[in-house]
């Protein structure tokens, strides 16, 4: 009976842990719902996870054109243009679409008009006005939202979006908001997968608390958000200063819940606070309730930025098209009035080549996605860009990256939310330029190219990723503000240093060492301008080769931009190596000299800045390669989007049906470069005409996907080459005129139907080049798995071989009839269709191989690669040596000899010459062009330098004096005020996990401080507790023995009050 009193307070002890624990568990189930406010989607029975979809879908709006002008006109002038121009033709059936917005009152420099009589003749007629400067169709998008419960295993408070597409052709500007679910290991942190389930403060994780505290929060710096509006009376805003409608829709309120949570990561001054609460927000509402936007709505929208002087501008929006005019125009001519647009890079990743326009352009900063555990977010759009493809080479993009998934923003009416996606990355950027804009106290210092500046050499570089990956690195805002506060107007170059050396950043770079006879390695390089909207290069780049360091054993060669406009320009650097160094190996380096300059603003007396960069160089040499380990990969015969119609190689790819990611071995067909690397091959690109390149260095000349004509030069080229000992590899699609029809879409330049201007291939091309070897493919549309050689293989839309020498190797394999599922949704299985054929020309000739479909090479949409069969391939064109498991294969079959077999012919009415480099318009008949020159590059004069180069190229960029390790950063105090006080009524404690004070921990990346310190807490309580009850029970030991009522009236003396 003794034990009575201890067992009770042990069972007191242990309710208390218990209560504890659950009091822990209801605290974290709290703080996982995703918002406060009814509308917010709430957490489901067994953590289902609600997605987000959006789906799109674009037009062109009939009988609508947007007339650019060369300059801004009035209304009544626009109008006298346009009907001087329409009435001289006789064209009376049009009219002027009004378009009632604010920027209406004042001059403009397009108009929107409709016609309905003969529509290519008024277009023609309006083109041919000297004021009238393009004419392009009136685009119409629209974008819809439903909520779905998929992915159960997802966390259950973040809300999380995807998109599929659904038109014909790709949308041109679409939200970037997307799924947070999918992430590209970088090798580090590979453990630490709990964080991802913890939505953070941004603004507390990039430190702008520090710059709160020294009284920078945004104030005085105009931020505009273009995305579906704002509620007028939201709790989470103060400094709303213009909420403007841009739509066809009576309201300026936000019906999704996008453009609020967009402007709540910029400004919020609550709950989930914004980097910059203190700015003054403007409101564009350029999407409807509906999703739905036009071309005109962004072009009058951004019109009206740059007269209300708008100083940051976030577009969350983006698309494939950089040929897109008017609207890329018009960002040149924002950033050019000094608004610094800050986009975001594309959701289209992890495949490289897939940066969207405007993040692509020089002016705009391109903003990528990481986690929170510093993982490049799957999604993440890669460089390089495509602009440049097939003679030059691509950009360094994205600019930047920073958090964009799981970040916590604003809800539609309160509260907060979690989303993820680059459009989410993009207005963190943004929040951080606004903030760090009101830190300047010379704000005529700020400019785009100063602000990207800053911004870049700031960033602190990702171990492990590469810089089409990264670009400079992860957002530091602390280092941008030293950086900002000492700025001298200058130029600079992105990236800063040229290392062929350093892997993995200066990846594809560093992947292959150069040599004597190979295609020169082309860096192009950005410059920004901080100095002035407009600048130039003065007299010419200088190459300064080190001579201690083998500098003289590169030769250097440039071309640059003319005129820097806006605030940039590029330099591309051809890099090669001399012919005394054929045999040797090292390193070598050097740098290169460029000096800019530009007018003083405000200065009538000509006066103009100078500011001369620094770009170093090291490159590794080895001994000129054998020859039969040299591949060489034709790139000036891949066509891509922008500007013609090239359907995608894989019929089954529905929602994305264009061919936009540049053919590229360091874009779409990256793994397979990668692979032939390993390997031991050196692969090089041929960006000019067969009759440019010297056939016997190669021991193969690969052709992969091919849709452009050949020059008859070309052909005949070839067939000497081909006889000399050079091998051919090709790898084909599917060409056939009648599902080419039956993938038409409606063309937006000219209002008709068009038909893709090639198939997946050019096989009517491809079948002249090989037409001298009796070789041939069919038009046949093949599909299906299949097994060659013991190895699992996809036919993806692949074509057969029509006809092949009877002394050739063919293999056949039995598919699905694709093309006639497509034309008649009939399904049919036919056996012995030729898909390899392998052929040793006669004796001193080269081999030849063809291969039906390209899709087991490209990381667009592969399902299983053939790599091995690859490899296999090389081996016999480059070694002579066959593989048994393809020479005594059991699906060999005798070569088709071509009778019966229909070729495919060129499909009449393609516009195939409108976009190709060897074909031109000839009376309605396309002609080959004249074939072009060869590439000739004009080495730069060296000039030797007896100096020692610096070991290791990257260090902490500098600008000018400025030196990174020098500035000290300001004092911070542990103490992290609110920025705004508190109204009447609300909590004091932030929206976020446990609902902690940002004053009580400091929220790093990669801590898990809030969790584990309260559960720690929660832990020595309940020590306490029991500690205590167990001394309160502990009975004290009397020698006598006294009675049971004694014992209970001593037990509870303590808890009577004393008088």
């Amino acid at each position: 009976m003794n034990f009575t009193p201890r067992f009770m307070n042990m069972r007191f002890s242990k309710f208390w842990l218990l209560l504890a624990v659950i009091l822990l568990c209801l605290k974290k189930h709290q703080s996982t719902q995703p918002g406060n406010s009814s509308h917010e989607p709430e957490s489901c029975n067994g953590c289902s996870q609600l997605t987000l979809r959006v789906d799109f879908s674009s037009s062109v709006v009939k009988h609508e054109y947007i007339v650019a002008f060369k300059g801004y006109f009035t209304a009544n002038a626009r109008s006298n243009f346009i009907t001087s121009a329409l009435k001289s033709r006789g064209i009376e059936d049009w009219r002027i679409v009004p378009r009632n917005n604010p920027a209406s009152d004042y001059p403009s420099d397009f108009e929107l008009i409709e016609i309905k009589g003969d529509q290519r003749d008024g277009v023609l007629t309006l083109e041919d006005h000297p004021n009238i400067k393009r004419v392009t169709p009136q685009k119409r998008v629209f974008r819809s939202l439903k909520f779905v419960d998929e992915d159960p295993s997802a966390s259950c408070n973040e809300t999380k979006w995807s998109q599929k597409w659904q038109s014909s052709r790709l949308l041109r500007r679409t939200s970037l908001s997307l799924s947070s679910g999918f992430w590209h290991a970088t090798g580090r942190h590979s453990s630490r997968r709990l964080l991802r389930a913890i939505p953070r403060q941004v603004a507390q994780t990039l430190q702008a608390d520090v710059l709160w505290q020294l009284g920078y929060t945004g104030s005085n710096v105009r931020v505009a958000v273009f995305d579906t509006g704002l509620s007028e009376k939201h709790p989470h805003f103060k400094n709303v200063k213009e909420r403007t409608n841009w739509t066809n829709e009576k309201t300026l309120d936000d019906g999704l819940g996008h453009g609020t949570f967009v402007a709540g990561v910029i400004a919020s001054m609550r709950e989930c606070q914004g980097l910059a609460p203190d700015s003054d927000l403007h409101i564009y509402r350029v999407f409807t309730n509906s999703q739905v936007s036009y071309t005109s709505w962004f072009l009058d929208a951004f019109n009206y930025a740059i007269l209300k002087k708008i100083d940051v501008l976030n577009l969350s929006i983006g698309g494939p098209d950089f040929m897109d005019h008017p609207f890329v125009d018009k960002v040149w001519e924002l950033t050019a009035n000094n608004v610094i647009m800050v986009s975001a890079i594309g959701n289209d990743g992890p495949l490289y080549g897939t940066l969207n326009n405007p993040a692509d352009q020089m002016d705009v900063i391109g903003v990528g996605g990481i986690d929170f555990e510093d993982n490049i977010a799957r999604f993440s759009s890669r460089g390089m860009t495509t602009w440049e493809l097939p003679g030059g080479y691509g950009r360094m993009k994205p600019d930047i990256v920073t958090y964009g998934s799981g970040v916590r923003g604003s809800g539609m009416k309160g509260g907060c939310r979690s989303l993820s996606g680059t459009s989410v990355a993009s207005p963190v950027v943004a929040g951080a330029v606004t903030l760090l804009v009101s830190t300047v106290q010379k704000r005529e210092m700020v400019n785009p190219a100063s602000m990207k500046q800053a911004l870049i050499a700031s960033a602190r570089r990702l171990p492990g990723v590469n810089m089409f990956e990264q670009g400079h690195g992860k957002l530091d805002l602390l280092r941008a503000y030293q950086i900002l506060n000492s700025y001298k107007p200058q130029a600079s170059l992105s990236p800063s240093y040229v290392d062929l050396t350093e892997c993995p950043y200066m990846w594809p770079y560093c992947s292959q060492p150069i040599y004597y006879g190979g295609m020169p390695t082309i860096v192009n390089i950005t410059i920004l301008n901080g100095m002035g909207v407009t600048g130039r290069i003065v007299d010419k780049p200088d190459w300064q080769p080190y001579l201690p360091h083998n500098g003289d054993n590169i030769e250097v060669a440039f071309s640059y931009s003319p005129v820097l406009w806006p605030w940039s320009g590029y330099l591309a650097i051809s890099i090669s190596v001399a012919k005394k160094a054929a045999s040797w190996e090292g390193i070598a380096q050097g740098h290169v000299m460029i000096t800019v300059t530009s007018p003083k603003e405000n200065e009538k007396n000509g006066a103009e800045r100078f500011s001369t960069v620094k770009l170093p160089i090291k490159v590794k040499i080895i001994p000129t390669p054998i020859r039969n380990k040299r591949v060489l990969w034709d790139q000036y015969h891949n066509l891509r989007y922008p500007p013609g119609y090239f359907p995608r190689d894989n019929l089954r790819m529905k929602n994305d049906p264009l061919d936009w990611n540049g053919d590229h071995v360091h874009t779409n067909f990256r793994d397979m470069y990668q692979h032939l690397r390993s390997m031991g091959y050196f692969v090089e690109v041929l960006g000019s005409p067969f009759t440019c390149f010297d056939a016997s260095q190669y021991g193969t000349l690969l052709m992969v996907d091919s849709e452009e004509e050949f020059f008859p030069e070309e052909i005949s080229k070839l067939r000497r080459d081909v006889s000399n000992g050079l091998s051919l590899i090709v790898f084909s699609d599917w060409y056939n005129s009648s599902v080419m029809r039956k993938v038409k879409f409606y063309d937006e330049n000219t209002r008709q139907w068009w038909m893709p201007d090639t198939g997946g291939a050019n096989i009517p091309a491809l079948n002249d080049l090989l037409s001298v070897w009796n070789m041939a493919f069919s038009d046949g549309i093949y599909e299906g798995d299949f097994t060659m050689a013991n190895h699992d293989m996809y036919y993806a839309s692949g074509c057969s071989i029509a006809k092949f020498p009877e002394d050739g190797t063919v293999l056949a394999q039995t598919f699905k009839d694709q093309g006639l599922e497509v034309l008649k949704q009939e399904t049919s299985i036919v056996e012995n269709v030729p898909v390899l054929g392998l052929y040793q020309t006669p004796p001193g000739g080269g081999r030849i191989v063809l291969y039906g479909d390209s899709n087991c090479l490209d990381d667009s949409h592969r399902q299983k690669d053939c790599f091995w069969l690859l490899d296999s391939l090389l081996q016999y064109t480059s070694n002579e040596l066959l593989p048994a498991s393809l020479s005594h294969s059991e699906n060999r079959q005798k070569p088709p000899t071509g009778e019966g077999i229909p070729l495919p012919e060129r499909m009449e009415g393609n516009h195939l010459h409108r976009y190709s480099k060897v074909l031109e318009a000839h009376l309605g008949d396309p002609k080959p062009r004249p074939l072009p020159a060869c590439p000739h590059l004009s080495w730069a004069k060296p000039l030797p330098l007896n100096e020692t180069a610096p070991s290791n190229l990257w260090k902490h960029q500098k600008l000018l004096s400025i030196d990174l390790d020098k500035v000290a950063l300001p004092n911070i105090r542990h103490n992290r005020p609110q920025v705004r006080p508190l109204s009447p009524g609300e909590s004091g404690a932030w929206d976020i996990p446990g609902g902690i004070m940002p004053g009580r921990y400091n929220q790093d990346v990669g801590q898990t401080i809030p969790v584990f310190a309260f559960l720690g807490a929660m832990v020595v309580l309940a020590f306490f507790v029991v500690q205590i009850n167990k001394a309160k029970s502990k009975p004290k030991r009397r020698k006598p023995r006294v009675k049971r009522p004694q014992i209970i009236q001593q037990f509870h003396q303590p808890k009577t009050p004393s008088v």
